[in-house]
């Protein structure tokens, strides 16, 4: 069924909808960068279990970058091609 869907879709619609969700990504990375410098501020301050909250942050920016930097790289790889 997503077989379908990706083939049914336009390269023009794709790169479209890639650009949105680049777009999302870098809002999520913001994010979780402010909330993780939050959260070390805390753990300078208070100490105790915000290591937890320090470790969740990383986490899911660590995600988030990973797909930001596949995106990257693919697209790369695509003016490579197209270029040679």
């Amino acid at each position: 069924m997503v077989d379908q869907f990706i083939r049914s879709v336009s390269k023009k619609t794709f790169y479209r909808l890639s650009v949105y969700l680049n777009i999302i990504l870098f809002f999520i990375v913001a994010l979780l960068l402010y909330y993780l410098i939050k959260d070390c501020i805390e753990y300078g301050k208070f100490g105790g279990d915000t290591w937890l909250y320090i470790t969740r942050d990383v986490a899911f920016l660590s995600i988030a970058l990973a797909l930001i930097f596949f995106q990257f790289m693919r697209n790369l790889f695509v003016i490579m091609r197209r270029s040679l």
